[in-house]
């Protein structure tokens, strides 16, 4: 009677060991897809309120049919803006971008100027977006903001639901 086996000693502790091993294998790619999953939300993380539009510049100018609207940045770093513009059934969306760049319809307040940047930091620019090149029938209803952080486009951050006559807004 030479038998010889594994003890259930050294089974057990063989079984531990698999069981150990198995569970940091899956520690290791739940942490791994887990960190790649909020590192987007993590650059995007406090910029409420810091990337606005301003109220009393963003307006409709009826008679040259255009969007004025104003981009205010606090102390945050943005790489662009993504501008939605709805109205009447069409809706149209661009990015602004921080370095100058041209945007089709859209020039600079009130130089004109087709090159057109995000502000800087804890700074404001106003914009002409014209609504008739880009295939608007009436005058738009919305618009709202949605900044872009290390390639991350974030959730909207400022939007308008109702947009004023420029004409009503001058004193």
């Amino acid at each position: 009677m030479d038998k010889k086996g594994v003890s259930d000693i050294i089974a057990t502790v063989m079984l531990i060991a698999l069981v150990m091993a198995v569970g940091a294998i899956v520690w290791v790619v739940v942490n791994n897809f887990v960190k790649g999953e909020t590192e987007g939300t993590k650059s995007c993380f406090g910029l409420f309120e810091k990337v606005n539009l301003e109220n009393r510049y963003t307006c409709y100018n009826s008679s040259s049919k255009e969007l004025q609207f104003s981009l205010s940045i606090e102390d945050v770093d943005v790489d662009e803006v993504l501008v939605g513009v709805s109205g009447a059934g069409t809706g149209l969306s661009f990015k602004i971008k921080k370095e100058a760049s041209t945007v089709s319809n859209v020039v600079m307040y009130p130089s004109r100027n087709a090159t057109v940047k995000l502000p800087p930091q804890n700074g404001g620019l106003t914009y002409l977006f014209n609504i008739t090149r880009a295939g608007f029938t009436g005058a738009p209803d919305s618009i709202q903001i949605s900044p872009v952080v290390k390639g991350s486009q974030c959730e909207v951050s400022d939007s308008l639901s109702q947009i004023d006559n420029c004409a009503a807004l001058a004193p």
